[in-house]
């Protein structure tokens, strides 16, 4: 076997610009046989968990990562070997990284590959690294150790001012790793680096903070025992003894948290609220459920209340748009592409169905039904939540009356729904138990005035209280 009949597959960019995805999961072994296009390993981006296929046939050499470690784009993780014939020049790697350190940044990226995140992305010019300085020479360190010890012995200072020392050099590190030793509170130089041209990695961050936490757990002399330690002493069985957990940001929720520190900053946020009877729109979704054009869909007020806001935008045409800051543009969108925020167990993801407004009723239901059943298998593509306009965040599946939601970015409307309940209303005069619920919508007050919110929001309701509006205002 030779070097030529080894393929090396390499992270893709499977997020639209992302420089980094984790390793999630593996479906083969060294051994294994795969064909072409077998899904070999699963990973998650900032943006959702993507399977990814093998382009071609044969057998697994090697697993370069295992489970749980974050790659760069580019970098390769798997190792096939073909039945004969040599591999393209592209696909060969110059040597297998070790799993437990970070792969080297590419040493040129293409100009057109721009960042989509901040803190993330690729510059425009050249990445190539910069040499390491070289640390100061031995003596100089023995010297500078002296002067340290003359200090610490005798309480002074010295007869001389010592040589000045060389400046410290600058801890080499990519920009995630910088951010993880932000958010767990590691000085780089105090890492020792184990990546290439004394680069700290990811491991070797996670190195420095298992040291100093272990630290107290083994103290240099055991204070002796208590001559009866009473019982309650000792740590109930069903608490765990360590009072904190830490958990690495990364992900779906790292980039939830960037996303919204970044909208919450960025637009001014209006939220109004309004709370309408929904009673009428609740007999029609028990009605839809029986009508033989909803047979297999999922039927659900959800559903009415989408077509609700869509015929609310179509009235109000200007809240559907955008703010371009570079620009100094309102965008207005003649389309609706509807993001339905959906909690999963790797944090909030909000897709989006494309062209909601031109789909019928029936349409609307069996891309509601997807969207869900895709996002809680996570499943949910990169593109599936990318160009949204408007988003509809349900609250009220949570048991919650309503919220102030902050909006998804780049657009200019969100609109909470909350819980539907039985509730004391005044109908034709009386007080009756109705269907109830509350509505709010927060908008980006650079581009929508009170007055457009007001009547988004109002229409809206309009429509949840009278259901027949549906077709009058159609």
């Amino acid at each position: 076997m030779t070097n030529a009949s080894v393929r090396e597959f390499k992270m893709p960019d499977v997020g639209e610009g992302l420089t980094e995805a984790e390793i999630l999961k593996w479906y083969v072994q060294p051994g294994d046989t795969v064909t072409d296009g077998q899904v070999v390993c699963e990973v998650e981006t900032a943006k959702a968990a993507v399977e990814l296929p093998i382009p071609y046939d044969g057998v697994v050499r090697a697993l370069h990562f295992p489970e749980g470690t974050t790659v760069d784009v580019g970098t390769s993780i798997i190792a096939v070997e073909v039945a004969g014939g040599a591999a393209p020049a592209q696909e060969e790697a110059p040597a297998a990284p070790a799993p437990a350190a970070e792969p080297e940044q590419p040493a040129e990226q293409p100009a057109a590959r721009q960042p989509v995140l901040v803190g993330y992305g690729v510059a425009t010019s050249s990445t190539r690294r910069r040499p390491r300085k070289q640390a100061p020479d031995a003596s100089a360190q023995q010297a500078a150790a002296a002067v340290q010890s003359e200090l610490n012995g005798h309480g002074g200072a010295p007869a001389a001012p010592a040589a000045p020392a060389a400046p410290a050099q600058r801890p080499l590190a990519k920009p995630p790793v910088r951010k993880l030793a932000k958010d767990l509170g590691v000085d780089l130089a105090t890492v020792t680096p184990t990546g290439p041209d004394g680069v700290v990695t990811r491991e070797d961050v996670h190195a420095a903070v298992a040291a100093t936490q272990a630290v107290p757990q083994q103290p240099a002399a055991p204070a002796p025992a208590p001559a009866a330690a009473p019982a309650q002493a000792a740590a109930p069985a069903s608490y765990d003894t360590a009072r904190e957990t830490r958990v690495p940001v990364k992900g779906v929720r790292k980039a939830t948290a960037a996303a919204m520190v970044g909208s919450a900053f960025t637009a001014p946020h209006v939220t109004e609220f309004v709370t309408v009877d929904v009673t009428r729109t609740m007999k029609l979704v028990e009605e839809l459920k029986q009508d033989k054009e909803f047979a297999g869909l999922r039927v659900n007020p959800l559903l009415l209340i989408a077509k609700a806001l869509l015929v609310a935008i179509r009235r109000n045409p200007g809240i559907n748009a955008s703010w371009d800051e570079a620009a100094q543009e309102i965008v207005v969108k003649h389309y609706v592409n509807l993001g339905i925020a959906a909690a999963t167990p790797r944090g909030l993801i909000v897709p989006n169905i494309k062209d909601a407004h031109a789909k019928t009723l029936p349409e609307l239901a069996g891309s509601l039904g997807e969207l869900v059943s895709t996002a809680r298998e996570g499943k949910t593509s990169p593109a599936a939540m990318q160009g949204g306009t408007v988003t509809i965040t349900n609250v009220g599946v949570f048991g919650v009356d309503t919220g102030t939601p902050i909006l998804n970015p780049g657009e200019s409307a969100i609109l909470a729904v909350g819980a539907i309940k039985l509730q004391p209303w005044v109908h034709k005069g009386k007080v009756k138990p109705r269907q109830v619920t509350t509505l709010a919508l927060s908008f980006d007050h650079r581009l929508v005035d009170g007055e457009l919110g007001s009547k988004v929001l109002a229409d809206v309701a309009a429509v949840l209280e009278q259901p027949k509006r549906l077709m009058t205002w159609a």
